[in-house]
């Protein structure tokens, strides 16, 4: 789908870093709160490769580019502007944020709202890459389903590879877990996946093997070939978040090691006043309809806290006089409790 045509204003309320489920159900939020926001993407989706979304309710399936193209119509419906640009640079104005894009353009606003989503580490693996998002899958959750009862190898990558033959075993009762030379069980993780009946392989796997572009299997060191009809993977997962950096805001190692996110508060909220975060960025984990509601949810928090900010204080609107009863609150208190509050449909 074309970008908006509407011209481009001087400053908007808020400003959304990245058009995938998460900005663009922020960018929703906004619009019917009758704010200006306006989208900036540089039409790198994280799902790209994936035939369809799963999990999503009513969407079931539905090519990941199809969603997008969609969400885009409805944030325009509610007067969002959409750019097709890559954001290079972020700064910190007196007055909220100016985004420089890669195509010479700047774009400022009140807030801002960072929904760049992550980058995917595959290990370096011939053939590994060209099966990626078809016979290489990583989430049980998103994939599971749809290869339920198949032959599936776990490709052992990091401290959670036990766990993730553990979880797929759930799908079928054919499960091969690689080591890959990379994951010592320890005897707790023996124990359970011996209980589990499920396969382990030492050695290395050298190369993912297709046939006329469909997984056949993998290879071990040495040659030995073991056919499979699916392949878990377990990648390395990088918020793409390094145009923050200077303004503080620096990924940091996830608990469980699956890779460096930011640190979201409260409904997005980080230590930067005014920016947010919502999706993959700071959620590693999130699914596509789990990344859409953190967007919905920032994007009432920004409006409640644009709202606050917008509201004349007791010296203005009462020549300084302060109710007996009324109780002051702390900013992010109150721009939660706001935000949530009256979120019922």
């Amino acid at each position: 789908m074309a970008p908006t045509s509407r011209p481009l204003k001087d400053r908007y309320d808020v400003v959304v870093i990245g058009g995938g489920a998460a900005g663009l159900s922020a960018a929703v939020t906004l619009g019917r709160a009758l704010r200006s926001v306006i989208v900036v993407d540089d039409g790198r989706p994280r799902n790209a490769p994936a035939r369809g979304v799963h999990g999503f309710l009513t969407r079931e399936g539905m090519s990941p580019r199809a969603l997008l193209d969609a969400g885009r119509t409805e944030a325009e419906s509610f007067g969002a502007t959409l750019v097709d640009a890559g954001a290079v640079a972020v700064r910190h104005t007196g007055e909220g944020f100016t985004v420089d894009l890669a195509d010479g353009r700047s774009v400022s606003g009140r807030r801002l709202l960072v929904a760049t989503g992550l980058t995917d580490g595959l290990p370096a693996i011939p053939g590994l890459r060209e099966q990626w998002g078809a016979g290489v899958v990583h989430c049980p959750y998103c994939h599971g389903y749809e290869i339920r009862g198949r032959s599936i190898g776990v490709l052992g990558t990091g401290p959670l590879s036990v766990h993730q033959a553990l979880l797929f075993r759930q799908w079928s009762d054919d499960i091969t877990f690689f080591l890959n030379d990379t994951v010592l069980p320890s005897d707790d993780d023996w124990d359970r996946l011996a209980a589990r009946s499920i396969r382990v392989v030492d050695g290395a796997v050298v190369s993912v093997d297709a046939a006329d572009g469909v997984l056949t299997g993998v290879t071990v060191e040495g040659g030995t070939v073991f056919p499979l009809q699916a392949l878990a993977v377990g990648t390395r997962m990088e918020a793409r978040s390094t145009l923050l950096e200077p303004l503080g805001l620096v990924a940091q190692e996830h608990p469980t090691g699956m890779g460096h996110s930011l640190a979201g508060g409260p409904m997005g909220s980080t230590s930067v006043p005014g920016l947010f975060v919502a999706g993959n960025v700071s959620n590693l984990s999130a699914q596509v309809i789990v990344a859409a509601a953190e967007g919905t949810m920032a994007g009432a928090a920004i409006n409640a806290d644009l709202v606050q900010e917008d509201t004349p204080g007791p010296s203005r609107a009462s020549g300084g006089r302060f109710h007996p009863r009324r109780r002051r609150r702390s900013r992010s208190a109150s721009l939660a409790g706001v935000a949530t509050g009256w979120m019922m449909g």
